[in-house]
This record gives C-alpha cells, structure tokens and sequence, in this order.
C-alpha cells in the first residue's frame, strides 16, 4: 500500500476511466491503477463468490439504495473494502462496480462448472423431486458439482435436476430471450424474475458464448458489429437512446420496458413513436449484430 497525504488526483494525461468499471473513490483505488492515479490508498481485491440465488448490487451500502444490477449464484466478486456488512467492490462477469450485501458473499470452493440454462432452475433438499425446494436459482447462475443419475449434486449441498443446466438446443440470443418473455421490467435486474433491457440482452448474448458489459451504452460499443437500420434482420440489437432491444424481424422489437413494465415483443414503429414524442427525433442510435452463435459461456457439464 501506498500512503499520500492528499486524495486521488490524476497524474499526467487524463486518462479515459469508467466508474461503472473501475474502483476509483476519494479514499481508496484499485490498485492495478497506481500508475495512472495518485491516491491515499491502493488496494487490492479480495475474491469472494455469490452463495445466494442472486444479490442485488446497490449504488451504497443500504438496503434502501438504487439497485445498479445483480450478482448471480456461482459469479465471483472481488472485494475492496468491507463495511457495516456490506462489500464494495466488482463484479468479475461484467466488471460492474457497487455494494452486495456482505451474507450473500463466501469463499469461493472449486470452480463452478455447470451453468443455468432454464428460466429457472429448483434445488431440491434430496435426489428427487418431491423433496422440498431450497432455492429457485436463476437463469444465469453458476454451480459447482457432480453428476448424481439424473441430478447434479451441488457443492455446499442441495440438488438441480440435469435438465436444467443442459445448454439450450441451438440457441440465439433471440431464443435465450424468449425466456424472459413475461418477466417483470425491474430496474438492475438481469433474471427472468425482474430484469431491465441491458440485462436481458447481457443474459442473452452471454449464453451465446459473447461476454457482454452489463449497460446498453457500453453494449452500444463493443457488442458485435454495426449494421445500417435499413439492413436489419432478426436477432439484431437496436439501440435507442438509454434503451436497447432484440430484432423479432424488421418491424417487431423484444425488449424489457418500463412503458409496459413488463418484457414484451411490440411494434418497433411503436416504440420509436413514444420516443419521437418524447423529445428524441432520431431515436435509433445503433444497430448491432453478432457472429454466429458461438460456445455456450456459462459453464456447461461435459456429461
């Protein structure tokens, strides 16, 4: 650690910085950026991994604090301070910075090596499926384990039937989407339970094997390659200003909303009109295609 009297000022050129994914406060930064910032206290992470169905990730550590996205079972977080408990830090999925509450939160054991592919997937107390459900764990989450007949025997406990982390048949991201049809419009949500239209294109594109940054301007510029509108096909991301949704076909959007509250597919002619009459006279920013699917990245079983 390195000690200076004053708070963290930039040294040289200034450096283009994301807060969202760097750990810059006045009191203490990462300590990967010591050779950019000068700062009262450098720190390095500690890594921890999410033992909970899924735990929010909070602008502070409150309860009561906007919800910036979640942390999923199975992902890892790395820590850089705890706090009254609560854990400051970044989430190694998406490099997405916040609090999670400290409970949800343990050491990691060894690598999970299963991935949740089902809107959502029981863990049963016992080897059948008449014994009592202990979670729900989401579409997205990670689990660490052995194959057990027809049931995978989660590390730290409990039972998921293998149909549900067997990757989804030639999946799209247009068909892992589809799984979230219905789900609730929840600001920060990235499940089937409640998800907000970043998430949704994050779960769907990560599924299909391509790592995704957890908000729709920074999907905007890394997300596959850009297509002229006029040239839009199905599965294409259409990006509007602080919004993004999933191509159906030319003239249909799938997206989480909060116009509807809900997940949904609607007219894109729709959509752009209550965006015109909001104020925004040229709605679609960008619009964005990738490769053929690639391998599934959630981890899979090679069972």
């Amino acid at each position: 650690m390195v000690v200076r009297p004053e708070p963290f000022r930039l040294t040289g050129p200034r450096p283009t910085l994301d807060r969202r994914c760097h750990v810059i406060r006045e009191d203490l930064v990462e300590i990967t950026l010591a050779d950019r910032i000068a700062a009262a206290r450098y720190v390095a992470p500690l890594k921890l991994r999410c033992v909970q169905p899924a735990a929010a990730l909070r602008a502070a550590p409150d309860a009561e604090s906007a919800a910036l996205s979640e942390l999923l079972h199975g992902e890892d977080f790395d820590v850089f301070e705890l706090a009254g408990g609560w854990a400051f830090g970044r989430c190694c999925a998406d490099r997405y910075v916040g609090w999670v509450a400290e409970p949800a939160l343990a050491e990691p054991g060894s690598a999970p090596v299963f991935g949740v592919f089902s809107r959502s997937a029981p863990q049963f107390a016992r080897a059948d499926i008449k014994s009592p459900v202990q979670h729900l764990l989401p579409f997205g989450a990670r689990l660490g384990g052995q194959r057990a007949g027809d049931f995978i025997a989660v590390d730290g406990g409990g039972f998921v039937h293998h149909r549900h982390v067997e990757p989804l048949p030639a999946a799209s991201p247009l068909d892992v989407a589809a799984l979230f049809t219905g789900a609730p419009y929840v600001w920060g949500g990235r499940t089937p339970a409640g998800v907000d239209c970043s998430g949704m294109v994050q779960a769907a594109a990560a599924a299909c094997g391509f790592a995704s940054p957890r908000d729709s301007d920074q999907q905007r510029e890394s997300l596959g390659d850009a297509v002229d509108f006029a040239d839009r096909a199905p599965g294409d991301i259409i990006f509007f200003p602080g919004h993004v949704g999933l191509a159906v076909d030319r003239d249909t959007l799938f997206h989480a909303n909060a116009w509807w509250m809900t997940t949904l597919a609607e007219p894109l002619g729709d959509v752009i009109a209550r965006l015109q009459a909001a104020g925004f006279e040229e709605p679609i920013l960008a619009v964005r295609r990738l490769p053929s699917v690639a391998t599934a990245a959630l981890p899979l079983t090679s069972a």
